[in-house]
């Protein structure tokens, strides 16, 4: 099993991405070698929200240019994880208790 840090690799910030934040919609770069199990629990552990939904992306390297050097850029996995907004929380306590967005992202839109 694997670390939560060492799934979850970095935000995608981009403008589409933005736009599924009102819809409680994250999006994340991730180890292309993470199934949505192990990214649903690393997203529930990492930020102690309550992960609904998880849909992955395999994106290809793009190719670029340097002169008349041709070359790609990496390939990577992306994933958007649908957050519940308003979470169950009857009987956990109170250090325990899960929220309903991620704190990086609030002031983003």
């Amino acid at each position: 099993m694997k670390a939560a840090q060492d799934i979850i690799l970095k935000p995608i910030i981009t403008e589409q991405s933005m736009d599924g934040l009102p819809n409680n919609k994250y999006t994340f770069q991730v180890a292309k070698d993470a199934n949505k199990l192990e990214i649903k629990a690393a997203v529930e552990e990492l930020f102690n929200v309550e992960v609904v939904k998880v849909n992955t992306v395999n994106c290809r390297g793009r190719q670029k240019r340097m002169g008349r050097f041709v070359g790609t850029t990496a390939s990577y996995k992306k994933a958007v994880v649908t957050v519940n907004p308003e979470p169950a929380n009857k009987g956990a306590k109170k250090s325990e208790k899960k929220r309903g967005t991620i704190e990086f992202f609030d002031g983003m839109y």
